[in-house]
């Protein structure tokens, strides 16, 4: 028999605090997606420098960041490099894991949409007397970001929901890391964590909104 009695009341009265752990969540995200962005655009120079030695590090890197699971990644960032006496907080663990992550994928996103452009028109840029450096800056990278722009949207997407792979690590201060504190408390876990799936889902589509009119903004002629 159907007989669990709801008790929203507590979990709305948790509301606040639900939704400091979101601030973090989505602090984390933010990060990742920062120091991804980063990595992955060392990563995409060298694949495409030439340099066998750096091409295998790049390549390396964005198989294990895209064919090994999220969790394993977190794992190792915090217990696998204890091993060799680096110990690192859940929540430096939680930011190295999925930025890890986020680096592989938008690697291949970038050198996807680099290859996607013609290299006529670098040479034409070229041709007209501009530097290396302003013809990418000029040419090149607009049309990179053009390319590139919504399958990063889906990645910032991807690392906000990875952020609850956390709890696993003994995070405790993102939503996913509240909402199990306060199930531990009270027992009512489809009360809290329906209101967190609620929340992920939208900071989820308010990420996808904000992209697409960013988006629309920045590339539409």
């Amino acid at each position: 028999m159907f007989n669990y009695t709801f008790r929203w009341n507590q979990a709305f009265n948790a509301l606040p605090r639900l939704l400091e752990g979101a601030l973090v969540t989505l602090e984390i995200a933010l990060l990742s997606m920062l120091i991804g962005i980063v990595i992955a655009i060392l990563l995409t120079g060298f694949r495409l420098s030439g340099n066998a030695l750096l091409s295998a590090i790049a390549r390396t890197w964005v198989e294990v960041a895209r064919n090994t699971p999220a969790l394993f990644q977190i794992y190792m960032a915090h217990f696998g490099l204890g091993a060799f006496g680096i110990h690192l907080s859940p929540y430096t663990s939680l930011l190295a894991g999925i930025a890890f992550n986020n680096a592989g994928y938008l690697a291949e996103n970038f050198r996807g949409a680099l290859k996607a452009i013609p290299d006529t028109q670098t040479r034409s840029a070229r041709s007209l007397g501009m530097p290396a450096i302003q013809a990418f800056r000029l040419i090149v990278m607009p049309q990179m970001l053009r390319i590139a722009f919504l399958p990063a949207t889906n990645q910032m997407v991807w690392a906000i929901l990875m952020t609850s792979l956390g709890v696993t690590v003994g995070m405790n201060t993102d939503l996913a890391g509240i909402t199990q504190e306060l199930n531990a408390r009270s027992f009512r876990t489809f009360e809290f964590f329906a209101m967190a799936a609620v929340i992920y889902y939208l900071i989820a589509k308010a990420v996808t909104l904000a992209a697409r009119a960013l988006a629309w903004r920045m590339f539409r002629y």
